[in-house]
């Protein structure tokens, strides 16, 4: 069950971001970016691999050695509700990249490399978005 159901979230978080690149301001997906389906369908699934794997009740959170231990003790249940964490929260960052830029005029064709540096490499998305943002807004304002 585990192989099927993670099977789905990657499947579907690839599809939402094929949406979410080549096509945000078509008419299917502007669900995906007007509320956060996707990120809420992930956090069911998410709290499914959490219960079925036992929980963190004995994570320690707040060292490197407690973190490298949590993985070294990975079950396929909790890697997969680590993993649907990952395409969850970078999913939410990457609707909330194209909202902010249809709000400040920032056309598609900047926020294409963003969008796949934050699907691909979360933070590093970001800081990218960041610099195109400032960069644009820089350019407007010496106008």
């Amino acid at each position: 069950m585990t192989d099927i159901l993670f099977t789905i979230c990657n499947t579907g978080i690839l599809i939402a971001w094929g949406a979410l690149l080549f096509a945000p301001s078509r008419g299917f997906s502007k669900p995906l970016i007007t509320f956060p389906w996707v990120p809420l369908v992930l956090s069911f699934f998410y709290s499914y691999f959490i219960v079925v794997s036992g929980g963190l009740a004995e994570a320690d959170f707040s060292t490197l050695k407690g973190i490298v231990q949590l993985f070294q003790q990975a079950t396929p249940e909790s890697a997969a509700a680590g993993w649907l964490h990952y395409l969850a929260f970078d999913f939410w960052v990457g609707v909330w990249m194209v909202r902010h830029s249809q709000k400040n005029q920032i056309g598609q064709v900047y926020i294409f490399i963003p969008l796949l540096c934050t699907f691909l490499l979360g933070p590093i998305g970001i800081l990218t978005y960041s610099l195109v943002y400032f960069f644009k807004k820089r350019i407007i304002e010496a106008r």
